[in-house]
């Protein structure tokens, strides 16, 4: 599978390890920085991560910083995506079996590395359960509303 990954200087330290657990598993990652925990803004990382995705360069997107929830609210600007803030395994579960959710956002300094791993390695796992889930995914985009 294709993946893009990104982050800021506060979740730098994660996303190398998730970009190593990912080419570990057989994933194909690209990196669209940051390239240290040197203070950078984190639009410029989360956009182009969300733009790939939502392009189909990749098929989904791992998005990090330091609580991942303005990396989430960047990613959620780019049209066709739905990233999900994942704090636990059962919100990456949701958020993929409820959500569809296309990316994740995580946030370095809430989870511990072994969470971070968990939480990708079950949201990669869990299929989309479809049914009336699809309505109200459709629901999110107006010009889809059936």
């Amino acid at each position: 599978m294709k993946i893009a990954v990104g982050s800021d200087h506060a979740g730098f330290i994660y996303q190398e390890k998730i970009k190593q657990f990912l080419s570990v598993l057989g994933h194909e990652v690209t990196d669209f920085g940051t390239d240290s925990e040197e203070p950078v803004d984190y639009p410029l990382f989360i956009r182009p991560v969300a733009e790939a995705v939502a392009r189909g360069d990749a098929e989904c997107g791992v998005v990090l910083a330091g609580s991942g929830n303005g990396e989430a609210m960047a990613a959620n600007r780019v049209k066709n995506i739905r990233c999900g803030l994942c704090w636990n395994v059962e919100s990456a579960r949701l958020a993929r079996q409820h959500n569809d959710a296309n990316m994740i956002s995580l946030g370095q300094r809430m989870l511990s590395e072994e969470q971070a791993l968990e939480i990708v390695r079950v949201w990669l796992d869990t299929d989309f359960e479809g049914g009336g889930q699809l309505r109200r995914i459709q629901l999110l985009d107006f010009d889809q509303v059936p």
